[in-house]
């Protein structure tokens, strides 16, 4: 054989790996974000994590997928997305956040898939006697209450102190303890480190052997609606838009009610 003729047949194996390798295994290499696009990215509120948790788990199977899931407070979680510019999905416990989101132009669509209803957890049996909101500025009471900067339950409750005229800072008085997300309020009332903190009905519905709740009437409360939405960052539209279907579909609303969510508010 000619030594001429090596160049092009070096030339044409090296091409025919190259092939094979972006169409076996190793192809996220070759094809600009191939593997990411087998799979979907989504943002949501640590707060909301059974739920969610349990929908991408059985949509990823249905889809041959894996959703991934980045978990923490809803203010925390925008960040990420605004420095990242990437993924599919933001699920934040409030509105407020896709509005600040749309603001930024991060959002593709949205819709709403169900409500958080804030309660009082306190302590087995209420030994403080906490009746109320107003209750929250008695002196002697240990108070939780989220980080408004970062979660949306910290956001909610200073909106619910301004609604009844509490002033913030008779309850900040109080307050032995900032979290970045409502699970960690429920823990801190669970193991008796606070006696008091407002956290959303379905989170206190995880604690009923060591902690009670105490409703706000619903004149007095401020429910928020749990909007899904798909980013304009995604290189998975069409996916994320059957996530958005799934998750606020009756089916999506079982898994709710079964985890102790509100889908309805007629009768809240």
């Amino acid at each position: 054989m000619s030594n001429r003729r090596w160049p092009a047949i070096l030339w044409r194996c090296l091409a025919s790996m190259a092939l094979l390798a972006c169409t076996g295994p190793f192809a996220s290499g070759c094809e600009r974000n191939g593997s990411a696009r087998k799979n979907l990215l989504l943002y949501c509120a640590a707060g909301i994590r059974p739920p969610i948790a349990e929908m991408a788990e059985q949509f990823g199977k249905e889809q041959g997928i894996v959703v991934e899931c980045d978990y923490a407070g809803s203010a925390v979680l925008l960040s990420r997305i605004k420095l990242m510019q990437r993924g599919d999905l933001y699920i934040p416990g409030d509105a407020f956040y896709v509005q600040q989101a749309e603001n930024e132009g991060l959002i593709a669509s949205s819709r709403n898939a169900c409500y958080l209803v804030p309660v009082i957890l306190v302590r087995k049996s209420n030994p403080q006697g906490v009746k109320g909101l107003k209750d929250l500025t008695r002196a002697g009471l240990r108070v939780g209450l989220g980080d408004a900067k970062a979660c949306t339950i910290g956001r909610q409750s200073a909106e619910l102190f301004r609604k009844n005229g509490i002033a913030e800072e008779d309850v900040n008085k109080n307050v032995v303890f900032r979290s970045l997300t409502v699970n960690e309020l429920g823990i801190h009332v669970e193991m008796g480190e606070i006696d008091a903190a407002i956290v959303w009905d379905a989170t206190a519905a995880y604690y009923p052997d060591t902690t009670d709740v105490v409703p706000i009437p619903r004149e007095q409360n401020i429910l928020s609606s749990l909007p899904i939405s798909v980013l304009k960052c995604t290189e998975n539209k069409d996916l994320a838009e059957k996530f958005v279907e799934f998750a606020t579909s009756e089916r999506g609303a079982e898994i709710f009610r079964r985890h102790h969510y509100t889908t309805q508010i007629e009768n809240r």
